[in-house]
């Protein structure tokens, strides 16, 4: 059965690390069998420059005919004044929402050998292995009403408006209590319901939940201001975290940094799932398109490749080849291999292209 992976590399460095990325899809076509036939499009600000909008209708067609999407980053200074409905993130937003990816998977794993490149003490984020689960189709992002209004006498207001329903918060939530089964058995679950109505509907839906269908489960709740901060002061009190779009967006980032580097972080944008494959799921870098070192050759590529194995895992059911792709990138890392963002005293600064063929030889020494 053939596999088919669509690259949006998009903006920025987008381009640099889904090359390496081709690479390691490539080693398995041939190493591994997995029979994956790959096409290439464009999104984001090279989308618009091309097609006039973030993402075309061809490209969103060849989403919709795929099983996974691999992204690389939109965005850029060059395009901060297109119109609002054709900015370069609109082109993600509309996979999001067309592909129905309504379960976010962030996670934050701590690799042992760069436990010194995380600005946290060693034994804050040693062994750290955790991950969020961010609703990604609702709340702030696509509440209506939205716009800018003009009040008059050179006044104006912004809206947007937080909105869920029962059934998007216990779908979501869903996926967070099967994860955590397959994990360490916990979920917290965070919201501001203290001030938010939206924020106790989730509350008392993802209690309800739980009560009905994962009592097994050891569940928690956090408001999202203290969950922010408990992930800098102890993270390694979590196991799985549930949360909103507008409050997974910024704890996700926080918990990126946990590890020392953006450029370390997978992530997966998952829809509904057919005895446990998830197809047209999405999956890219945490990282943005990082315009300032374009062109540079010193781009991290290992969470671009890291998503690549969650799409083994997800897209593919191939878990033992995502934990030799995994493995693969830890050998590389304990040999002291780094790009320059992840370099520590007295490892080997090496560039994106290298960084990638150092995974090709560290895949091949495993197999």
């Amino acid at each position: 059965m053939t596999n088919k992976i669509l690259i949006l590399p998009g903006d920025g460095i987008g381009h640099e690390v889904m090359k390496e990325v081709n690479k390691v899809i490539s080693w398995f076509n041939e190493s591994k069998s997995l029979n994956a036939e790959i096409e290439f499009d464009n999104v984001g600000g090279t989308s618009y420059d091309l097609n006039g909008s973030a993402i075309s209708e061809e490209a969103m067609k060849l989403a919709k005919d795929s099983d996974a999407v691999l992204f690389g980053a939109v965005g850029g200074p060059k395009w901060d004044n297109v119109e609002y409905e054709n900015r370069p993130e609109a082109g993600l937003l509309r996979l999001r929402k067309d592909l129905d990816l309504f379960a976010n998977l962030r996670p934050a794993i701590c690799f042992p050998a760069l436990v010194d490149a995380s600005a946290l003490k060693r034994e804050i984020i040693e062994g750290l292995d955790i991950v969020i689960v961010r609703e990604l189709t609702g709340g702030i992002y696509f509440g209506e009403p939205r716009g800018i209004e003009d009040l008059g006498s050179g006044n104006r207001r912004g809206i947007n408006t937080q909105v869920y329903e029962t059934w998007e918060i216990r779908r979501i939530a869903e996926v967070a209590f099967e994860l955590a089964k397959k994990r360490n058995n916990k979920v917290t679950s965070s919201e501001k319901r203290n001030v938010m109505e939206s924020g106790l509907l989730w509350n008392e839906e993802v209690t309800k939940i739980h009560k009905e269908k994962y009592s097994d489960v050891d569940l928690d709740h956090m408001l999202a201001d203290n969950c922010g901060m408990q992930l800098v002061r102890w993270p390694k009190q979590f196991d799985v975290i549930v949360t909103d779009n507008l409050f997974g967006d910024m704890l996700s980032d926080v918990a990126a940094m946990l590890t020392g580097s953006l450029g370390m972080l997978p992530s997966a944008s998952l829809g509904k799932s057919n005895n446990g494959i998830f197809r047209n799921a999405l999956y890219e870098p945490v990282h943005g398109s990082a315009p300032d070192i374009e062109g540079q050759g010193i781009a991290n590529p290992l969470a671009s490749i890291l998503s690549f194995a969650m799409a083994l895992r997800y897209s593919f059911s191939k878990e033992e080849d995502a934990d030799i792709l995994e493995k693969a990138i830890s050998n590389v890392l304990d040999a002291g291999l780094r790009t320059k963002d992840i370099a520590t005293k007295g490892s080997k600064v090496i560039s994106t292209v290298e960084m990638g063929d150092a995974v090709i030889s560290s895949l091949n020494d495993l197999s």
